[in-house]
C-alpha cells in the first residue's frame, strides 16, 4: 500500500526541497518587467523629450559600458537603423545616428556628440547634443542609477525637435517608444552577459 505512495513522495520531496533544505518552487517565471514611458520638459523646446526606464538585474557598471558602445547601437533596437563613431574630440565621441520615424515615413540623421559619463549625486549620466544633421534639435540623455549590488535602474530621455511639421504629441510618443525599445535592448544584452 504504501509502495504506490512512494512516487507522489518523491515528487513532493524534489518539487519542495529535501527536509531541512530551502524551500524549491518550481513555478513559471514571473515575466519580464516592462519599460516605463514619460515624457520630460525641457528648457530647449516647447516639445516634451519622449523617455523611458527600466530595472536591470546588473551592476551599474556593466550599463554604464553598454551605452556607452555607440557602434553598436544597432543591437541594442531596431529603432537605430545605423550607428558608427566618426570622430572623437577629448573625452567626447561623435557618433552619426540614423532613425526611422513617423512608422518609416521618414528618417531622421544626425550627428550627436556625447560627453563621457559622468556622476551627479551618485546617479551616473551620459549626455549627448546635435552638432550636425536633418533636424532642429536632438538631445540624448542617459541615466544610470544603482539600486543594489547587481541591481540598477537605467533610462533614456530623448528630445527630437523635426523640421517637419508634426504634431508635438505625435513625436514625443514616438520617441517615448524608441526610448522604450533601447533602455529594453540595454537591459536584454546585459543581463545576457
Amino acid at each position: 500500500m504504501y509502495r504506490r505512495h512512494i512516487p507522489l513522495l518523491f515528487g513532493l520531496l524534489v518539487a519542495f526541497g529535501w527536509p531541512g533544505s530551502e524551500l524549491t518552487a518550481f513555478a513559471a517565471p514571473n515575466p519580464r518587467a516592462k519599460a516605463q514611458r514619460y515624457s520630460v520638459k525641457t528648457p530647449y523646446s516647447s516639445i516634451e523629450a519622449g523617455a523611458a526606464r527600466i530595472d536591470v538585474a546588473v551592476a551599474s557598471q556593466l550599463v554604464a559600458d553598454i551605452i556607452c558602445d555607440f557602434g553598436n547601437y544597432t543591437k541594442l533596437t531596431d529603432k537605430f537603423d545605423k550607428s558608427h563613431i566618426v570622430g572623437r574630440s577629448g573625452s567626447n565621441t561623435d557618433v552619426y545616428l540614423q532613425v526611422p520615424i513617423l512608422r518609416g515615413a521618414a528618417k531622421i540623421w544626425g550627428i550627436v556628440r556625447f560627453e563621457s559619463i559622468h556622476s551627479v549625486n551618485g546617479e551616473q549620466y551620459l549626455t549627448g547634443h546635435l552638432i550636425k544633421g536633418n533636424v532642429e534639435r536632438l538631445d540624448a540623455t542617459w541615466k544610470i542609477r544603482s539600486v543594489g549590488a547587481r541591481q540598477s535602474q537605467v533610462a533614456l530621455e530623448l528630445l527630437i525637435v523635426l523640421k517637419l511639421p508634426v504634431p508635438n504629441s505625435i513625436v514625443t510618443e514616438e520617441v517615448a517608444y524608441a526610448a522604450d525599445k533601447a533602455v529594453t535592448g540595454v537591459r536584454d544584452r546585459a543581463e545576457r552577459k
